[in-house]
């Protein structure tokens, strides 16, 4: 992912497979307060990450994240930014 995308109270998934598949939700990006440099706070959520909470820069974490995701029901699913919405796919 871009550092662009990256949005607080987002969802991100690793997109791994099987025990090392994670979903962690940005919670707040802060500056460092010795250094100045923006550092990334996260709670995990799912999978590998379920109960941990971290942090890390930016760049890290971008690099973690491959994807967006949101929950529906009982199962998490990887946003598509490009699918159109119900409302507009009808045809009148």
């Amino acid at each position: 992912m871009s550092l662009d995308e990256l949005k607080v109270g987002v969802f991100y998934s690793n997109g791994a497979y099987g025990r090392t598949w994670g979903v962690r939700q940005l919670a707040k990006i802060v500056a460092d307060e010795k250094t100045g440099e923006q550092v990334i706070h996260f709670k995990g959520v799912a999978g590998t990450c379920r109960r941990k909470k971290g942090h890390c820069s930016p760049s890290e974490f971008a690099r973690w994240a491959k994807y967006q995701v949101a929950l529906h029901e009982n199962d998490w699913k990887r946003v598509v930014e490009d699918t159109p919405s119900p409302e507009t796919s009808r045809e009148t």
